[in-house]
């Protein structure tokens, strides 16, 4: 159970100022969602819905 605490430990933590703009500038740069995500220390999903929120279109790269 440890081993999944560590996984979701900013499960549902709000995105900071910083994050944003690094999300923003990582989109503008055409990086790949998994990337942004690695990059950020967040889910896809997370860093999708963020993107979708802001209107801000990530890279459709695999």
């Amino acid at each position: 159970m440890a081993k999944d605490t560590a996984r979701f430990e900013r499960h549902r933590q709000p995105w900071t100022p910083d994050e944003v703009q690094k999300l923003h500038q990582f989109a503008r740069k055409a990086m790949a969602l998994k990337a942004i995500a690695k990059a950020l220390n967040r889910s896809e999903e997370s860093v999708r819905d963020r993107a979708k929120a802001d209107g801000v279109t990530i890279a459709k790269l695999r």
